[in-house]
């Protein structure tokens, strides 16, 4: 019997963004959210974004998530309740009544988690925003974030690799912004460039393992009539481990961090690591980089990538992840608008479109399920089907 797809089947809002509350019944495979400018479409991908690993796709500071009222920013929630592999099961995330509006909890059927990346065995979403219209040509963080999403949709450790990492970056940095490399307790920076190390390792080898997959699944085609996009990690860590075992890598990074504490401390910043990988990216067919791309190719070429990946993900995992697809027939002309629908279709995944004008959409009537948005509620779009709320 295969495996039931990863699908949300209601979302649930309270004082998020420009939402007093929200229940919205989903389910269909295809949702379609149309409506102006402002009128709160991307806000509802954004909750959605936030029930798993991550800061949500805009990235954004949780009293950013709130909603401003006379009396000022108020506790917010986001809920979900999903369908998949495990049965049915609900996630929570928010600020709590009468707590900080700068710290965010998490629950899983109720019961209290530590935080985003304890989600990832269970959810995953892949989003594109226009914003990312420009991430091949945007700073590497940007590539580095988009990669990392890729990587914890297919090994959920991934995500808790990256935050231990950072986290004793951060304290590392710290350390030595606080007493300079002299006189920083050097028993304390060893452990913690010991912890760099270890996880350092692991992520730079789940981003390789991800590439060389990601690069596969394109080469064989599965993005349909979208140009073939060939990946490339640019990470001299995740290079080592090409003729190196990960132990022999981990001590290379240890004895590099020890010697480059003055440098780091003068600098307040960790200057080497995997934390400065990029990724880079070119057209195969016309072996031109993407970042000399127009815009048009470009989004062609992130569509591709993201569709090769939730294939990749259906076939790893048993599920793909939700895919949050906003305002993503923009810069697209008919012919790759109808492509991207006809993939779409085909994908074993639940995926989340936005635009402004629903006639766009209308190869999709009678398959996927369609709302329309103004501000603070939305409702059903009576050109398209909606299926009954689970």
């Amino acid at each position: 019997m295969p495996t039931p797809p990863l699908t949300l089947t209601r979302l649930m809002l309270r004082d998020f963004r420009s939402y007093p509350a929200l229940t919205l019944g989903l389910g269909g495979r295809l949702v379609v959210l149309t409506g102006e400018n402002g009128a709160g479409k991307t806000n509802l991908l954004e909750a959605i974004s936030l029930l798993g690993p991550g800061r949500g796709l805009r990235g954004a500071r949780l009293a950013e998530l709130a909603r401003v009222a006379p009396e000022g920013r108020l506790p917010w929630a986001a809920a979900g309740r999903f369908r998949g592999p495990w049965g049915e099961f609900d996630i929570g995330t928010g600020t709590p009544e009468g707590g900080p509006i700068e710290r965010r909890g998490f629950r899983l059927d109720g019961q209290p988690v530590r935080g985003g990346a304890d989600l990832a065995d269970r959810v995953a979403a892949v989003w594109l925003t226009p914003q990312m219209d420009r991430l091949f040509q945007d700073g590497a963080g940007d590539r580095r974030r988009f990669l990392d999403r890729l990587a914890w949709a297919l090994e959920p450790g991934h995500a808790r690799q990256v935050a231990a990492y950072e986290g004793a970056m951060a304290q590392r940095n710290r350390l030595l912004a606080n007493g300079g490399a002299s006189r920083a307790d050097p028993g304390w920076l060893s452990a913690l460039e010991d912890g760099m190390a270890r996880h350092g390792v692991a992520l730079a080898a789940a981003r390789r393992t991800l590439v060389s997959r990601l690069n596969a699944a394109l080469a064989d085609g599965v993005t349909g009539a979208f140009p073939i996009a060939l990946l490339e990690l640019q990470c001299p860590v995740a290079a080592a481990l090409d003729g190196a075992p990960a132990l022999a890598v981990e001590d290379r990074l240890r004895a590099g961090w020890e010697g480059a504490r003055p440098r780091d401390a003068a600098a307040g910043a960790t200057l080497s690591g995997p934390h400065r990988a990029d990724l880079g990216a070119t057209h195969a067919a016309k072996a031109v980089p993407a970042a000399l791309c127009s815009t048009g190719e470009q989004k062609a070429l992130l569509i591709s990538t993201v569709l090769a990946h939730a294939a990749l993900i259906a076939a790893a995992r048993g599920f793909a992840p939700l895919l949050l697809l906003d305002e993503v027939a923009a810069h697209l002309d008919a012919p790759r608008r109808e492509a991207l629908f006809a993939a779409l279709a085909a994908l074993p995944a639940q995926v989340f479109l936005t635009g402004t004008d629903a006639g766009v959409f209308a190869p999709l009537r009678g398959i996927a399920a369609g709302f329309r948005t103004a501000p603070g509620g939305v409702v059903p779009d009576g050109v398209f089907p909606v299926p009954e709320a689970s």
